[in-house]
């Protein structure tokens, strides 16, 4: 069996049960957040109020499609680094390997290189 089950005999005992508190708080959470939906002021549509705002500039210069590949090279480069960092600093507690550890920042260059410089 994975849950451990807890014996609840009396009614004060019931109430402090972890699931009945997550029940009682999801209740009440929903609760608060439909009531506060009814009294919040409605606002009036607009087009631009849909459109990203970058500090009064357009977002997007004319012409220039914004593309997910770059940011996907860019959060896997950032992945790759810090956990290149993560590797080299825990390296010394397992080892004394000073050839490993500047072999593995190596290989850390040569895989942010081809991020960066990688066909479009």
């Amino acid at each position: 069996m994975m849950f451990v089950e807890m014996p609840v005999e009396t009614l004060a005992e019931w109430v402090w049960h972890p699931l009945f508190a997550l029940a009682a708080f999801l209740a009440l959470s929903l609760a608060l957040y439909h009531w506060a939906g009814k009294i919040a002021a409605r606002g009036s549509s607009a087009g631009a109020k849909r459109l990203p705002y970058a500090c009064g500039q357009d977002l997007t210069p004319a012409g220039e499609r914004l593309s997910y590949k770059r940011f996907f090279r860019l959060a896997l480069m950032f992945v790759v680094v810090h956990m290149a960092a993560l590797v080299a600093m825990l390296l010394p507690l397992v080892a004394q390997a000073p050839g490993l550890a500047v072999a593995y920042l190596l290989g850390t260059g040569v895989c942010v290189d081809i991020l960066t410089r990688g066909g479009e």
